[in-house]
């Protein structure tokens, strides 16, 4: 089962926790540090919360949760096809998971991802080209300092 997915930047998560635990009355998935997120049965909604002071109320990316890795491939052959180009991410770690997934930007700059939750993480998001530099770690629009130890 495939389901859109809205990542959003809030300025408090345990604010923005009580909140859409009530709305969707459902308690999240996953809490860690900045990061939460809830599977919602009903809509069918993969709900993101990043926190990013300042920016609270506004869409960090948008997605499309699908049940495999042989989706996102299936998904990259199709939208390359469709002439759109594609930013792919294979066994990348993002959002305390290690994923699959491609990338498309939309019209107006907002940023799509098609993907698959391949295992949990005990990270936030690496990059390696930025890593490598000795840079934080940027996932879905987001920073996180990384753990010096």
């Amino acid at each position: 089962m495939s389901r859109v997915q809205l990542a959003l930047n809030v300025d408090n998560l345990d604010e923005a926790i009580t909140f859409y635990s009530k709305l969707f009355d459902t308690a999240p998935a996953k809490v860690k540090p900045g990061y939460a997120n809830f599977t919602v049965a009903e809509p069918p909604l993969k709900l993101v919360l990043l926190e990013n002071p300042g920016k609270g109320g506004t869409i960090n990316h948008l997605g499309v949760e699908v049940e495999s890795s042989d989706k996102v491939h299936d998904e990259i052959a199709r939208l390359t096809g469709e002439g759109l180009f594609t930013d792919e991410e294979i066994g990348t770690t993002c959002c305390f998971a290690t994923q699959d997934k491609v990338w498309v930007t939309g019209p107006a700059g907002e940023k799509w991802e098609v993907y698959t939750v391949l295992a949990d993480s005990d990270t936030f998001g690496t990059s390696p080209q930025l890593l490598a530099n000795g840079e934080d770690g940027v996932c879905c629009g987001g920073t996180v300092a990384q753990d010096p130890a």
